[in-house]
């Protein structure tokens, strides 16, 4: 088994070093743009394996997409944050023609693999790795949902002061201020968390839920990495393992809540074969109008991807 995770940044290192840590591979791949930065960070990692027994090889390329040659999985994070000045249309114009270039590369080395993008922003940029990859929707898809959730876990888990094992949830929608977790179908052991936080702390928590990579940006000056980096690996995890875990995932709707050619996070399973299948729940009218008002936003920006001669 074979993984590569393009981007050597925060991001993509610590979902390298979880990867390897847990033995979901073989041999794991690091690539980046930046000279010797792969291979110095993967090189860093393959020294703590006699520490933390682990056998999984790594190692690391600058730009030499042969050495992916055959991966079972590929973790994109490649792209770059917004910067001052730089609008929205900025950001989607630069990330795309990089992850178009590194998604035409994979595919060139390995045609079967299964694609997960974490890459900003997110929706978007799902949209155009699945239109450059030229291959089966169920293969190309978005962390952000697991993100998003192990955020909405969290913090329930410190409000009521229990562990966030016992607390399971589901989120849906984009990927940022629009994204809709949904208290209905959250549970601790099984008890709806509707029984244990009133509405009003519950709501706050949902908005901080919304905002947690502005928060933790905020603190630190820079996005998170460590959460992000493990929700990726869990995503390969579930791959690799055939877990068929159901998890918050960025997919294409075919017809799926009504809604057709959109990358939106949905509950999947998923397992080897990538999304096998899309999972539909039965919405009230409140948490309907959220999902809608979360594909306008998305689409808002798929259509900026659109306009663009990449």
């Amino acid at each position: 088994m074979k993984v590569t995770v393009v981007g050597a940044g925060n991001v993509g290192a610590t979902c390298a070093n979880v990867v390897a840590h847990k033995e979901l591979a073989n041999e794991v791949v690091l690539v980046d743009i930046k000279e010797g930065l792969a291979e110095g960070k993967a090189l860093d990692m393959w020294e703590t394996s006699p520490i933390n027994l682990y056998d999984t090889r790594i190692t690391g390329s600058t730009n030499d997409y042969s050495k992916t040659a055959n991966s079972d999985v590929v973790v994109i994070t490649s792209g770059l944050p917004r910067k001052p000045g730089m609008s929205r249309d900025d950001l989607i114009a630069t990330n795309a023609g990089i992850v178009k270039s590194v998604t035409e590369n994979i595919i060139k080395h390995s045609p079967n693999s299964k694609i997960i993008i974490v890459s900003n922003p997110l929706d978007v940029m799902t949209y155009c790795a699945y239109l450059t990859a030229k291959i089966d929707s169920s293969r190309v898809f978005g962390m952000a949902g697991i993100l998003d959730t192990a955020r909405y876990r969290s913090f329930i888990a410190e409000e009521l002061n229990t562990s966030p094992k016992d607390i399971q949830a589901v989120l849906m929608g984009g990927h940022g201020d629009t994204m809709v977790p949904l208290p209905r179908y959250t549970t601790v052991a099984g008890i709806p968390v509707t029984e244990l936080i009133g509405e009003k702390r519950l709501d706050e928590i949902v908005e901080r839920t919304k905002k947690g990579g502005g928060e933790l940006v905020n603190l630190m000056g820079t996005s998170a990495w460590y959460a992000p980096g493990a929700a990726a690996a869990q995503m390969v995890e579930a791959i690799v393992r055939d877990q068929k875990r159901i998890f918050p995932v960025c997919a294409l709707l075919n017809g799926e809540y009504g809604m057709e050619n959109i990358y939106l996070g949905v509950p999947v399973v998923l397992g080897k074969e990538g999304i096998e299948k899309i999972i539909e729940l039965d919405l009230n009218s409140d948490e309907r109008k959220l999902l809608d008002e979360s594909a306008t936003a998305v689409r808002e920006v798929m259509a900026v991807l659109d306009g663009m001669d990449l």
